[in-house]
């Protein structure tokens, strides 16, 4: 069963382009670098260009332990820390029986 982290940033208004780069940054080389990384979508607020969206799904909870020590997640929750108004995060475990982007 994976393991999912449901992750909501707030921006400040003056920061959206260079956290987005940066966010971007972080999941690709989550995605790359991280056997245990098996997921990792971004989405934005079209109403509120301001909020962002993650889920990510790991393969259990060691992978996100990982993930969370890695240096590029070091580098980017670092780089990023004054930017972030609120920040929320969920940890959720993945249902049985489905199956990403496939219909039942």
């Amino acid at each position: 069963m994976l393991e999912a982290l449901i992750v909501q940033f707030d921006i400040k208004p003056d920061f959206v382009e260079r956290f987005e780069s940066a966010l971007m940054q972080n999941a690709v080389t989550s995605l790359n670098e991280e056997p245990g990384c098996k997921f990792f979508d971004v989405c934005r607020d079209p109403a509120d260009p301001t909020v962002f969206f993650l889920y990510e799904l790991y393969e259990n909870q060691e992978a996100i332990q990982a993930h969370m020590r890695s240096r590029h997640f070091l580098e980017f929750s670092e780089l990023v820390k004054d930017w972030i108004s609120h920040k929320t995060v969920r940890a959720m475990r993945r249902s049985v029986g489905c199956e990403l982007g496939k219909r039942r």
